[in-house]
């Protein structure tokens, strides 16, 4: 039985931003996977979105689902239910909206190495309910992780990490959004690395950067 939890706190700066006066956000985010056994695990997830450095909320997500292992460690399904709470600026203005969603989520993840290259892919279907709008979504998720440099005891190693998500859903505009993520990591152990890197989101008519920096913890 493995406890994985990952702290993904997130350093955002934002260029493009309306309605709030400072351009410095960050993203808190708890991510956590608790192995039952060979097959079957428990993923559960908090995120603390903020549009300065904290205190200016702009979306909690609680995420949680249950998934099973078609094969050791590179195949996995899950489905489960996410509830997110947004508080968005209205434009040029400094009022919020605030909206309730409650998402399912169905998804497949698979891992692949070639020599020293770790990738992953995960293809996400989410069915959400936004006040009483309902839309659909696809995600698909590509990361890769490449060691640059061993230190010390042979587990302990610098790492490129790359990914990309795009987001797309039916319509007559089925960009939604896509991420670009690129950062330097540092294996200390078998069960802690941590990440630091640049983020950018393309939204349709907008964009932000970020800083993220990431803690993995396997326990």
């Amino acid at each position: 039985m493995t406890l994985r939890l990952l702290i993904f706190p997130l350093l955002l700066l934002s260029t493009t931003l309306v309605g709030q006066n400072s351009d410095l956000g960050n993203w808190l985010i708890y991510f956590g996977n608790y192995r039952a056994n060979e097959k079957w695990n428990w993923h559960h997830e908090v995120q603390y979105r903020n549009y300065n450095a904290i205190g200016d909320l702009e979306q909690l997500l609680l995420r949680t689902g249950l998934g099973y292992n078609l094969s050791e460690n590179n195949n996995n399904i899950l489905a489960g239910y996410g509830y997110i709470l947004s508080e968005n600026y209205l434009s040029n203005q400094t009022e919020k909206v605030v909206l309730e969603e409650h998402r399912l989520f169905q998804q497949f993840i698979t891992h692949q190495r070639s020599h020293h290259i770790q990738l992953q892919h995960r293809y996400r279907l989410e069915q959400r309910w936004i006040g009483e709008d309902f839309k659909w979504r696809f995600r698909y998720f590509l990361s890769l992780q490449l060691p640059l440099l061993h230190l010390q005891e042979r587990d302990r190693f610098l790492y490129l990490s790359l990914y990309n998500e795009i987001f797309l859903q039916p319509g007559q505009q089925p960009f939604d959004r896509n991420r670009l993520y690129g950062g330097l990591g540092y294996q200390w152990s078998d069960s802690v690395k941590m990440e630091l890197g640049y983020m950018n989101q393309f939204l349709f008519q907008d964009h932000r950067d970020q800083i993220n920096w990431i803690v993995f913890l396997v326990l």
